[in-house]
């Protein structure tokens, strides 16, 4: 497999100027497999209200972003994976979206929000799903659930073998040092897709990661350039789970000592 990462810009309140953007930026006749952007890629991020973050968002089944997407999928018979500004009647919540030729192939909501988020979108309720496109098996984790160990751990147990990370992403490199390290610790391959830019008085890291399964940094963007980086791949090596002949990453965990992992 051929897996990419573009990292852009989008255009805070202006949906179209972000896909005549991602029109001049999205690769043709590359051999890419999977893409991943950003998180909020069809909206911008930094909003000054929840009314703000509402008037960006758009419903899974009329969104002309995503339409545009689809059609890039069918064009270049590839996977998407992007952050979507969702709007699910009169609730708004931060997720990321899994496309293909056919259209939407899966959908999470942003478990665990950051900052000024609380105010304007609602809690991820869909767990952590994992989708099998036919090459591999992949699932979504957005931007701020780095910091949680426990989402990638149940992406490895439901079967990923890639975790696609659509970020927007502004603390100074913290995540970028961390993928690597679930990926190493759940022998699977990560696509951290970062923006960059300022909106008001929010500047975002960039340098978009992809790592393997042994905690490698495979390839890494720019701090502040719009481009792709792409990485062949075996997709084997996600799926041997063994760090030594006698031990492995998930059959050697002993839940029953865990416990206190759950407890509220």
């Amino acid at each position: 497999m051929k897996i990419s990462s573009l990292q852009f810009s989008p255009v805070l309140d202006h949906v179209d100027k972000t896909i005549e953007k991602l029109k001049k930026l999205m690769p043709v006749n590359s051999g890419i497999d999977l893409l991943v952007l950003p998180e909020l890629a069809n909206s911008g991020y930094n909003f000054k209200s929840r009314d703000h973050a509402f008037e960006n968002s758009q419903p899974i089944k009329n969104s002309r972003f995503l339409d545009y997407l689809i059609e890039e999928c069918c064009k270049n018979k590839f996977f998407i994976v992007t952050g979507f500004n969702e709007r699910s009647n009169a609730v708004v919540f931060n997720s990321s979206l899994l496309l293909g030729p056919d259209g939407i192939i899966g959908k999470y909501r942003k478990l665990h929000l950051f900052m000024n988020e609380k105010d304007y979108f609602s809690q991820g309720d869909l767990g952590v799903p994992v989708f099998d496109i036919g090459k591999c098996r992949i699932s979504m984790l957005v931007c701020f659930d780095w910091m949680f160990p426990e989402v990638w751990r149940l992406a490895g147990l439901n079967g990923a073998d890639i975790v696609c990370h659509p970020s927007n992403l502004v603390l100074p490199g913290f995540a970028q040092r961390v993928t690597p390290v679930h990926a190493l610790l759940n022998k699977y391959y990560v696509i951290t897709a970062n923006r960059i830019g300022t909106e008001g008085d929010l500047t975002f890291t960039g340098m978009s990661t992809i790592s393997g399964p042994n905690g490698e940094v495979l390839s890494q963007a720019s701090e502040a350039g719009e481009e792709i980086i792409s990485v062949d791949i075996d997709i084997l090596k996600a799926k041997d789970k063994w760090i030594t002949p006698r031990n492995h990453v998930f059959e050697d965990r002993r839940p029953s000592e865990y416990s206190g992992l759950v407890e509220e």
